[in-house]
């Protein structure tokens, strides 16, 4: 049992998240000597995990390191961990992560082709944007997309409310609707407190929420009214572009007074896609519907005669910024995909070839 680090109020398992799906996984994981805990912090390298009783820094196995073929298979927040206690209580050691039952995922920043794992077993994320110049509904499909790929539910937050007129939050919200983005919208304001008792009342004790949303939207804003004191900095947006600074620098997972988790994260300014075939299809249903009635099953929407969608857009029951944003996402991740693919491939082979270089200097070696 730790005995040391931050010391918190006797909690279970349960409170954390951990439910009859983790339960069942724990017991088809070999490792009976082995405490459960969640991952509550990730900067860089360095981890931070909790249990009932108390929350430590840990760190993984040399063996977890190196036989992770990529980053998206090392410990992430929200992760369920079995680990092994030193030092009295004050480390901790990974040892395995538990299967992940949702996840949230982009293509990593930048001209790395890889997976970044953001958070994990997430139950609801809220997609945060402000009702200013910040309002992009292009932006919000994105994260849509990667929020249904990862099999999460999805709620819009409109923040900063004070900002507009009632007619304009309005107009806000119909754009979103004729998107036909289907998940539920909650605007509030922060400065007025307008509309937070109903973001307050969408949070559940045990359930575990995500802040998703580029910097200067209000997340670490409304997180301390959330928390009912100011526990982090904020930083002032520009007021020409409504562009914030990160002021989050990390991703942490935080206990709600009422017993709610909430994971906020790093303002994102690259949201890029990659092998999100499913969150497409869900995020756009409408379209995914017509393609059904393609002519071809191959059809790649765009210059096929007999194409359901193409017809849709013609006639005008399909709008064409829908289309092309459709279409861009459908590209985009599919090239991502494929680079993502060749590079593994590539790296496959060259690891055979150092193997076999390895077997052959060996049988050179002479006996001694």
């Amino acid at each position: 049992m730790p005995r040391a680090g931050p010391l918190f109020s006797q909690m279970e398992l349960a409170d954390l998240g951990f439910d009859r799906w983790f339960e069942q996984k724990r017991r088809a994981i070999e490792s009976p000597d082995f405490a459960v805990a969640r991952v509550t912090r990730v900067d860089k390298d360095r981890y931070l995990i909790r249990n009932e009783h108390t929350e430590v820094q840990a760190e993984p196995t040399g063996k977890l390191l190196f036989s992770a073929d990529s980053s998206q298979e090392l410990p992430c927040v929200g992760d369920w961990v079995l680990v092994q206690y030193h030092n009295e209580g004050t480390l901790a050691i990974i040892h395995e992560i538990f299967p992940r039952r949702t996840f949230l995922r982009r293509k990593s920043p930048g001209h790395k082709v890889e997976y970044q794992i953001i958070a994990s077993n997430i139950d609801v994320a809220f997609i945060m944007q402000s009702c200013d110049l910040n309002f992009n509904l292009r932006r919000m499909e994105r994260y849509l997309v990667m929020v249904m790929e990862g099999r999460v539910e999805p709620v819009i937050l409109l923040s900063k409310t004070d900002l507009v007129s009632a007619d304009e939050l309005e107009r806000r919200m119909s754009e979103i609707r004729d998107a036909r983005i289907a998940a539920r919208i909650l605007a509030f304001s922060s400065e007025t407190e307008l509309g937070l008792d109903a973001v307050n009342q969408a949070l559940q004790k045990g359930k575990t929420y995500c802040l998703l949303g580029s910097s200067g939207v209000g997340k670490t804003t409304l997180l301390n009214h959330l928390l009912g004191c100011e526990a982090f900095e904020t930083n002032p947006v520009r007021e020409k572009d409504s562009r914030g600074r990160h002021t989050t620098s990390r991703r942490q997972l935080t206990i709600l007074g009422n017993g709610a988790l909430l994971v906020d994260t790093p303002g994102m300014r690259e949201l890029g896609l990659m092998g999100v075939g499913a969150g497409i299809a869900d995020s756009f249903s409408d379209i995914h519907q017509l393609s059904k009635n393609c002519h071809f099953n191959d059809c790649t929407h765009t210059v096929e005669a007999g194409c359901a969608i193409l017809l849709a857009v013609q006639t005008g029951s399909l709008s064409e910024v829908r289309y092309q944003s459709y279409l861009k996402l459908v590209k985009e991740s599919q090239f991502h995909e494929m680079t993502y693919e060749e590079r593994r491939k590539k790296d496959k082979q060259f690891g055979r070839m150092i193997k076999t270089t390895l077997q052959q200097l060996k049988k050179l070696k002479p006996s001694s």
